[in-house]
């Protein structure tokens, strides 16, 4: 998308650094094209939802997330270890952020993550040109389509073709017929408005009665209690996305009151904390 004038301002620096790494504006060039090309065998993400939900969990995607333009802060900790807690917690998934300038990641985070887990790993970036698929090896990548726009269809062709499964961020009810009509069958829907920043749970229960019966559904953001977590997949998640609710505190408990929200009757809706 070339019109960014509605994005927030920290939105708009994440979309500029993102083209920069890029480059070309954000298009594949025919070098790129030519050149070696990741290739995965990914673990599957919606297995590792059934599993989850076979346990008694609720699906949860946990985020390595050190830091985010609207958070405080910087977690320090490794992120192997975080990512180790979130797995004894009950995280079905993990999703890791390798953007370096304003989230403090890094593919090589990714790679360290990845190899000390065995349940699906997501790449939390923001792609834009089918160059940047090839940074890393992964089992999700993530395209949003309100950054993409009209390459959403290339792009996804161009994810699927290196073998990585592929999870297409919309936020409306139009986004999410351009994801559906570009063939998107793992959709999440973010409930946080990129234009202000603000976070708002009806979001997701407005757009998600319109998402096909046979895709498989994620809430993203905005999920700070086993209450959230709930009436998320009462409007009809599949699986929930979960960062700093996750990251601020004890990351294995956390994850533990959020995954077992439906089953431990013990647990407060207080917790875990947000650093929304």
């Amino acid at each position: 998308m070339d019109d960014t004038a509605e994005l927030d301002p920290a939105v708009r620096s994440i979309l500029a650094a993102a083209r920069d790494r890029a480059g070309t504006g954000g298009r594949e060039t025919d070098e790129t094209a030519a050149s070696d090309r990741s290739s995965v065998d990914p673990r599957d993400l919606r297995a590792a939802f059934e599993r989850a939900e076979a346990d008694g969990r609720v699906p949860v995607i946990a985020e390595v997330k050190p830091t985010s333009p609207t958070t405080e802060g910087t977690r320090e900790d490794d992120p192997v270890e975080l990512a180790e807690s979130m797995v004894a917690g009950g995280a079905a998934a993990l999703s890791v952020l390798t953007e370096p300038e304003h989230f403090g990641g890094s593919t090589e985070t990714l790679e360290r993550v990845r190899e000390a887990v065995d349940v699906p790993v997501l790449r939390k970036d923001f792609i834009v040109g089918a160059s940047q698929l090839d940074a890393v090896e992964s089992d999700v990548v993530l395209l949003i389509a309100r950054f993409v726009g009209d390459d959403l269809p290339e792009l996804l062709a161009a994810a699927r073709d290196r073998e990585f499964q592929v999870l297409v961020e919309v936020h409306d009810r139009e986004e999410l017929a351009a994801a559906v009509d570009a063939g998107a069958t793992l959709i999440g829907v973010n409930n946080r408005d990129l234009a202000e920043l603000e976070v708002d749970l009806g979001t997701f229960e407005s757009v998600a009665p319109a998402v096909p019966d046979d895709a498989t559904l994620i809430a993203e953001s905005g999920i700070a209690t086993p209450a959230d977590a709930r009436r998320m997949r009462a409007a009809g998640a599949d699986a929930l996305l979960v960062g700093s609710a996750i990251m601020d505190g004890d990351v294995e408990a956390n994850t533990r009151a959020l995954t077992r929200a439906e089953t431990d009757t013990h647990s407060t809706d207080d917790a875990p904390e947000t650093r929304i």
